[in-house]
């Protein structure tokens, strides 16, 4: 599974990516702006990431405007259905608005900090990427 960590706080950085790494290449980012141009630059390269972890409070552009974004290329190259990358949220906002933007939004799954890597593991088992 090749993943991509979009974190600004470098200690969940460091934590996600040690539970992300065990399954897979795990490329880190610290905004938004980069997540999208790392997902669109892996998407030329013709190795796409299984999955995108975005936390949505990040400088410039956030987690919640990166999936927007991801969404719509997938979109304009018609990258759809099972085709598209899941998008796990992994954030500190718990309120009800928040969850509700990010799955309007189409994100696959939504982890409140801190994670543990119990409930990585089960959302990315979820998500069918492991076993």
């Amino acid at each position: 599974m090749k993943s991509l960590l979009a974190e600004d706080d470098e200690l969940t950085r460091t934590i996600v990516k040690e539970y992300l790494g065990t399954f897979g290449p795990c490329d880190v980012v610290s905004n938004g702006s980069e997540a999208f141009r790392a997902f669109m630059a892996a998407h030329d390269e013709g190795t796409p990431f299984d999955l995108i972890c975005l936390d949505i409070m990040m400088p410039g552009m956030n987690g919640q405007e990166t999936l927007e974004e991801i969404r719509i290329y997938e979109e304009e190259n018609n990258i759809v259905g099972l085709s598209g990358v899941k998008i796990m949220m992994t954030t500190g906002k718990s309120d009800s608005q928040s969850i509700m933007k990010a799955f309007r939004n189409q994100c696959e799954a939504y982890l409140i900090k801190p994670i543990s890597a119990d409930d990585l593991i089960t959302k990315i088992k979820e998500l069918g990427l492991i076993d």
